[in-house]
C-alpha cells in the first residue's frame, strides 16, 4: 500500500499493458511502480437489502407478525424488518412483505 506525497489518500494499481502505474484518486498524482508485489485479493461482498429479498429460502430467516393487514390481499400474516431511513431523531421505517402474495409495503413509525 502506498499513499500520495500531494495529498495523502492511498493510491491505486493501475495496469497499462506491460507497465503498472500507482494513480491517486482524489489529485490524479502518477507514479510508476517499480515492484508489485499481490498477495492477497480482496472481493466486496455486498449484503442484501432486505427490500431486495426474494421470495423463498431467504425470506425465512425473517421475523413475521399477525398485527397487520395486506393491504393487497387482505392476509394477516407479513414478513418484517426496519430501516433508519431517514434522520437520526425519526423513528426507524417499517417494511412489511406478505406472506401469501409477496405485497411489500412500509409504515413510517
Amino acid at each position: 500500500m502506498e499513499f500520495c506525497p500531494k495529498c495523502g489518500k492511498v493510491m491505486i494499481l493501475k495496469k497499462k499493458s506491460s507497465n503498472s502505474t500507482l494513480v491517486c484518486p482524489r489529485c490524479g498524482f502518477e507514479k510508476k511502480a517499480e515492484e508489485v508485489v499481490v498477495t492477497n485479493v480482496v472481493k466486496k461482498r455486498s449484503k442484501p437489502s432486505p427490500l431486495t429479498i426474494e421470495s423463498g429460502e431467504e425470506e425465512k430467516v425473517l421475523p413475521t407478525t399477525t398485527d397487520v393487514v395486506c393491504p393487497k390481499c387482505g392476509n394477516r400474516e407479513a414478513y418484517w424488518w426496519s430501516i433508519q431511513t431517514r434522520s437520526a431523531d425519526e423513528p426507524m421505517t417499517l417494511f412489511f412483505r406478505c406472506t401469501k402474495c409477496n405485497h411489500t409495503w412500509r409504515e413510517y413509525g
